[in-house]
């Protein structure tokens, strides 16, 4: 990082020479160091919100608690308004969806995967998706909604 040049204190450097001897500083400068690893810091922390991958569409709400994490990157299943359904952001012809699932499957560690389908969806076209992730070999299937919907427990009201 930087390297200065301290005097060296004392007379014994000037009777050998007749001037003071420099010799360079062996101490770290860290303050370039720290500012270089508060900006990548604040870097990650704005770009990590934007890497989830995902289709707009209106989730119900409910009130049960969130899946733990997972290592491998989730595998998700969408079901739009209009019933076009795509896995990540690529849109599949629903005669495709078994065999790019059995695919995927192949190649995945987890057999843990997300559906999301709009609120609007009827629950036959939802049941249908998740029959084709079963025969595709995804037999973990966890249903995204948005937090803090109705309850059926009394204290609700």
């Amino acid at each position: 990082m930087g390297a200065g040049v301290v005097q060296k204190s004392g007379d014994a450097g000037r009777r050998r020479r007749g001037r003071g001897r420099s010799r360079p500083m062996s101490e770290i400068n860290v303050t370039p160091f720290v500012d270089v690893m508060l900006v990548l810091l604040i870097i990650f922390m704005v770009a990590a919100p934007l890497m989830t991958v995902g289709v707009p569409v209106e989730l119900p709400e409910t009130a049960a608690n969130p899946l733990p994490g997972e290592e491998e990157e989730p595998l998700t299943v969408t079901v739009t308004a209009e019933g076009v359904v795509m896995i990540q952001t690529t849109e599949v012809a629903r005669g495709d969806l078994v065999s790019r699932l059995q695919g995927i499957a192949a190649e995945r560690d987890s057999t843990r995967v997300y559906l999301r389908a709009d609120g609007s969806v009827s629950y036959a076209q939802v049941m249908e998706v998740m029959g084709a992730l079963n025969r595709g070999g995804f037999n973990n299937i966890g249903l995204v909604t948005e937090a803090g919907g109705p309850t059926l427990d009394e204290q609700d009201g």
